[in-house]
């Protein structure tokens, strides 16, 4: 796999934007007073966040995707006469697209830039929701499934790279968390629909972020940093431009970043051998770390459990409980986008993998504690209470630092000239491994309860160990100061 540089001899220019609709705002800096329209924008706090509120409808529809399967179970065995195998597999095939999203999607990006990707990730999301909704066998549904999950494969790579090369560095950390608390979004809303309408109704329901997102596209700009290592420099300061307020001055930004990408090496190809470069296998390797323990602190697992878990407690609508799961997330997904930006992103993320493995030790206890209980105890109904505040807490600290920061530290390091490379790497490492603990999770917990959640524990404090040790702080650097550190 290569990755073309941007040279400054004219090769950078054989690369285009897929989506080059730039004229609108160029014209809008040269004649700003023309339009009431330019003086919305002129803000440039207003015009990231407008910018990120229309990308952030792919992760909207990331979260769509995942939430799709629980509400819909039951009527789409009945009604497709699945058995549960078939339908485990269904639920399993969005991972698989996933990962082979994630391996291209690092090259599209560098390829067509940052909106034609989405662009390009949109269109499969639709195809495939289309199919579900249609679906008479499962070879449609089968089908649907991947499709959506090659583009939410895309999608998880793109967004949050996009977002960190728009966002002003004091903006960066809450922006660049608006990514999973869009997801978190996007479950929830998943859930409370499928209460409503059923599954087909639901599938064509999951078009709706795509759709808006394919015009939303035509309307903010490229990212100045794609634009500026591929030597499109009119194209990147108008961008900057925009993206800070017409009246912003930008000299000093413009400065960085072409010194940045001037610094990098003018061989038009990326290497596996440089990866042995400290200051590319480090930026790697803590990307890639951050997201794999992501994953291995078996929140997936837990997510899966949660409804007998819940049950236990004497909860016995499995919609009240994912419902509630759903909001919780949400609510601790915004409380994080609000903070991240304030206390920092080390802070939050040691707390996040402390209080996950402290909350996993309640809830492992308990169940291990069960097993010389009898079930017809007081005690033992206790016991499911405490369970379920585990998990609750469990949710809470998951969404305060590991669910949305691994995301957004992975895109603040990676250096560009691999960051194509590097991000399909890291992305691929984190839904491999989200296929893996979906798959195994029923079979652990089969085999010990208690066993499960220690071992999801033991990644927990992994976690706190690895951020402690390796991860930096990025809070108010712009990324060529995060990418310099590594030098």
């Amino acid at each position: 796999m290569s990755f073309r540089e941007e040279t400054e001899d004219g090769r950078g220019d054989l690369r285009k934007p897929f989506l080059h609709t730039g004229s609108w705002y160029r014209m809008g800096s040269r004649q700003s007073s023309m339009m009431s329209s330019s003086q919305a924008i002129r803000d440039g706090s207003i015009s990231v966040l407008a910018c990120v509120l229309i990308v952030a409808l792919g992760p909207i529809q990331f979260g769509f995707t995942c939430g799709y399967s629980s509400p819909t179970q039951s009527a789409i065995t009945r009604d497709l006469k699945l058995s549960v195998s078939q339908f485990s597999l269904f639920g399993s095939l969005s991972n698989v697209g996933a990962m082979v999203g994630a391996i291209t999607s690092g090259q599209i990006a560098e390829y067509i830039g940052r909106k034609g990707t989405l662009m390009i990730a949109a269109i499969p999301n639709i195809i495939g929701w289309l199919a579900v909704s249609f679906a008479r066998d499962s070879s449609f549904l089968y089908m649907g499934r991947l499709l959506e999950g090659f583009g939410v494969g895309i999608i998880s790579y793109t967004v949050p790279v996009y977002i960190a090369e728009i966002a002003p560095q004091n903006l960066r950390g809450g922006l660049g968390s608006v990514n999973q608390l869009s997801v978190t979004i996007g479950i929830l809303v998943a859930y409370l629909l499928g209460l409503f309408v059923n599954w087909r109704v639901l599938a064509v329901l999951g078009i709706l972020p795509c759709l808006l997102l394919i015009p939303g596209l035509f309307f903010i700009p490229e990212s100045p940093r794609w634009l500026a290592k591929m030597g499109m420099t009119d194209d990147f300061e108008a961008s900057l431009q925009v993206l800070r307020g017409f009246d912003t001055d930008i000299s000093q930004e413009v400065h960085e970043i072409k010194r940045s990408v001037a610094s990098t090496s003018r061989r038009t190809t990326i290497r596996f051998a440089d990866l042995r470069l400290r200051r590319y296998w480090l930026p790697l390797m803590i990307g890639i770390g951050l997201l794999c323990l992501q994953q291995l602190s078996g929140i997936n697992g837990v997510i899966f459990y949660s409804t007998t878990i819940f049950e236990s407690a004497g909860i016995t609508s499995g919609n009240a409980a994912t419902v509630g799961i759903g909001i919780i997330q949400v609510i601790a997904t915004a409380v994080s986008t609000w903070l991240v930006d304030r206390a920092g992103r080390r802070i939050l993320l040691a707390v996040s993998s402390t209080g996950m493995a402290a909350s996993l030790l309640i809830v492992a206890v308990s169940f291990y504690v069960k097993g010389f209980v009898a079930s017809e105890s007081s005690f033992f109904s206790i016991l499911g209470i405490i369970s379920v505040v585990g998990v609750v807490c469990l949710i809470i600290f998951f969404s305060l630092g590991m669910g949305p920061i691994p995301w957004l530290i992975m895109s603040e390091i990676l250096p560009p000239k691999i960051k194509g490379l590097a991000g399909s790497l890291a992305t691929l490492a984190n839904w491999f491994l989200s296929w893996v603990i979906t798959m195994t999770a029923p079979l652990l917990l089969n085999w010990s309860g208690g066993g499960t959640f220690t071992v999801y524990m033991v990644m927990c404090i992994l976690a706190v160990l690895f951020v402690s040790g390796w991860v930096p702080e990025t809070k108010g650097k712009t990324l060529e100061e995060i990418q310099q550190s590594f030098r």
